[in-house]
């Protein structure tokens, strides 16, 4: 009998692809969030907000929350800060949207420039907040998925956005 000439096949795949990685299983059922976010612009200055709830309390976040189904995040954005904030928005414009993995799920989160009506808000979920000039940027303990974005911002452009 003639050997063949091919490599014959196995229940476990070809040996091309038998010893390549295979996601595990909890990279495969991470939990994914797409988030709003309200980068408050006022004199040059820019609100954070402590978080004071949860894994994270402690550390400082732009203010907003999750995007619910079928919901836009603008409009996720305004419910949020209503609910979180006692505020209104009354400017908002998209400056991007950035991508993080922290350990427990990966994060979408959409950041937009807003104005508060009278720069009113009465904290109902975060503990403190502060309006930072670009020096005090570093100030406080940002969040992660916040951190490559304090490096590059430039409040004075942000503020460009809303005028």
């Amino acid at each position: 009998m003639p050997i063949a000439e091919e490599t014959p096949a196995c229940m476990y795949g070809s040996p091309e692809t038998m010893y390549q990685r295979k996601p595990l299983a909890d990279e495969m059922m991470r939990k994914s969030i797409q988030v709003a976010a309200a980068m408050f612009v006022s004199q040059g200055r820019i609100l954070a907000c402590q978080r004071g709830y949860g894994k994270w309390q402690g550390w400082w976040e732009f203010p907003g929350g999750k995007i619910e189904n079928g919901e836009q995040p603008i409009d996720a954005l305004r419910r949020e800060i209503a609910e979180e904030m006692d505020a209104t928005i009354t400017q908002a414009v998209f400056v991007e949207t950035i991508q993080y993995d922290y350990p427990e799920f990966h994060m979408t989160m959409h950041l937009f420039a807003c104005r508060m009506l009278n720069n009113q808000y009465t904290l109902k979920e975060h503990t403190d907040a502060r309006w930072l000039n670009q020096h005090q940027l570093d100030s406080v303990n940002w969040l992660p998925a916040d951190i490559e974005l304090m490096s590059r911002l430039v409040i004075s452009d942000a503020e460009k956005l809303l005028n």
